[in-house]
Formats: structure tokens, sequence, C-alpha cells
């Protein structure tokens, strides 16, 4: 089993977003978003330096994200770190009591530091009313200009 990008990384990741946000629950979308926003939270306006470095491929991370993601969320559920509750549209994910106990155990600097990017990502996102898509529109439209290509690229009209 390879460590990196592995459904037991991505768990501990969905993890401390959970516990961050206990006890509100979270579905799997928002925590795609909010599991790449505190990785790449450079991107973000006035957000810490981002953990991983820019991939070229920014867009597809996120496709990606989703079912590693959610490979992750099983390995939680299973140790009992987090829990699952059925809504009309979907499932709703919530950490157990027992989740900031496991959290405060690791003495990781990297685990660290992704709490510290949670803690920023709920209290600047995560307000009544607000959605974290709205905050991840910033990065996606950075995308969005990378792979813009201008006429004086091609020498004619505009592409994208």
């Amino acid at each position: 089993m390879t460590p990196l990008n592995s459904p037991v990384e991505a768990g501990m990741r969905a993890l401390v977003l959970l516990s961050e946000t206990f006890p509100h629950r979270l579905d799997v979308a928002q925590l795609v978003y909010l599991d790449h926003a505190m990785l790449h939270s450079g991107d973000l306006d006035h957000g810490p330096a981002s953990l991983h470095p820019d991939l070229p491929a920014g867009p597809g991370e996120l496709g990606l994200r989703r079912h590693l993601i959610e490979q992750g969320l099983m390995v939680l559920l299973r140790a009992g770190l987090a829990d699952m509750t059925a809504i009309e549209d979907g499932f709703m994910y919530g950490a157990t009591d027992e989740a900031a106990s496991f959290l405060s155990a690791l003495e990781s600097p990297y685990v660290g530091q992704l709490i510290e990017r949670a803690d920023w990502l709920t209290s600047t996102y995560m307000h009544e009313g607000t959605d974290v898509r709205e905050g991840m529109k910033q990065i996606t439209q950075r995308w969005s200009g990378r792979i813009h290509v201008s006429t004086a690229d091609l020498g004619g009209e505009d592409v994208l």
C-alpha cells in the first residue's frame, strides 16, 4: 500500500475536517472542496502557505480526490472515528466523540499543519449561510485563467 494519497491519508485529512466542524456534518462534496482547500490554502485569499505543491492538472485533481475521500470515509467509519447519516439528498458525515482524542494523540507536524489550516478554513468559510463552494471559485477561476489561450498566443481568436 502506498502511504501517500492512500485511503488512510485521505481519511486522516477528512477526520481533521470533520473534527474541526464538529458537531456539524459535511457531505462528500464539501469534504472534497475543503480537503483541496486545506492542502492548497495558499491559492485562497489571505490563506496560509499551501501544504502541497500546485499540479498542472489541478482541475482533474478534484475528480480523483472525490473517490479517495470516499475510500477514506469508509476507513473512518470502520474505525469508529466517523459516522454517517442518511438524508433526502444523500449522506452526511460527522466525527464521533472519539475523533478528537484520536487526533490529539498524533504528534506528526503534518497533522498539526492540517489542523491549523482546517481551523483557518472553518473560521473563514464555514459561517452560517456561507457555502464553502463559493470560496473554491477562487481556485477554479485561477485554473480557468491558466488554460485560457489568448489571441496573441495563437495569432487569431481566443480559445476558451
